[in-house]
């Protein structure tokens, strides 16, 4: 199991990435449309914001899950009984954000979810037959004026040694929504689990974009496009001294799209929640 990197702009794109995505629930891009001298700035941005004392004016909501999370409240994973080592920001447009760093993270926002929906489209475009009858709808516009999709501001803090035994950034886990698309973090660490159960370290050149299939599309797709399980390890070596900042865009459908004849998105999604206990 290899992650080939797909050039954006090459003319067997679509074809070669969505082949990908069905092979093993990744797909790599390199030369997307995604400012590097964007991302460079809201990462070091939102450095300082987790730094800073004055984060916790931004507590989540629990209803409506926007704003800061603590590592006291950080994500247990599915299947797991330890918190993984990170910290958190959920950015929504309608929800709170410092304003000194709303418009840029806005800007990234538009920018990312438009890129996602062509990615939508290929996958639509490239589905077998038998596969897109299953669609109740056009895969982009499940996202379509959808006010769950969810920008992540992660931040991993240095590794210390007085994490809890066993803990990492983040355990395997697979993603709930459509499709996750990510930039390369500051720092590596993703890996993706192969069939066999070994895994394998996903490609982390700053100029590359990950892009993995999350559970909805998996069962929109009845199983074509497999949810495939990853994590975060953590460093070793002078690395364990640096912060890690990803910045994952999770394409959440409205709540009323229907998935299958077993779920609606909403349904799906609150079942998730529920399950990783921050609902």
């Amino acid at each position: 199991m290899m992650l080939s990197i797909v050039d954006y702009k090459a003319d067997n794109a679509a074809e070669e990435f969505v082949k990908s995505l069905h092979e093993t629930g990744f797909g790599v891009l390199k030369n997307h449309p995604l400012q590097k001298d964007l991302l460079e700035s809201i990462y070091n941005n939102w450095a300082g914001y987790f730094s800073s004392e004055n984060k916790q004016d931004f507590h989540f909501n629990v209803d409506t899950q926007d704003g800061f999370f603590p590592d006291t409240v950080s994500e247990t994973a599915k299947g797991h009984d330890k918190k993984d080592i990170k910290e958190y920001y959920h950015y929504y447009p309608w929800g709170q954000c410092p304003e000194a760093l709303r418009e840029e993270i806005h800007n990234y926002f538009v920018q990312a979810n438009e890129l996602a929906s062509t990615l939508l489209d290929w996958v639509e475009k490239h589905s077998p037959a038998d596969v897109a009858v299953n669609y109740k709808a056009a895969l982009s516009s499940m996202i379509k004026d959808s006010e769950q999709t969810l920008l992540r501001i992660l931040h991993y803090p240095p590794i210390t040694g007085d994490e809890e035994v066993g803990a990492i950034r983040a355990a395997a886990h697979g993603d709930i929504n459509l499709l996750t698309v990510l930039p390369a973090a500051n720092q590596g660490g993703l890996q993706v689990q192969k069939k066999d159960g070994s895994w394998f370290d996903v490609p982390g050149d700053f100029g590359c974009l990950v892009v993995n299939i999350g559970d909805m599309l998996q069962e929109a797709s009845g199983g074509y496009f497999p949810s495939t399980i990853h994590r975060v390890i953590n460093p070793e070596g002078a690395d364990r001294s640096k912060s890690r900042i990803s910045l994952p865009l999770f394409l959440h459908p409205r709540p009323d799209v229907v998935l299958s004849d077993r779920y609606t998105a909403g349904e799906y999604l609150d079942e998730r929640l529920r399950e990783l206990g921050v609902k």
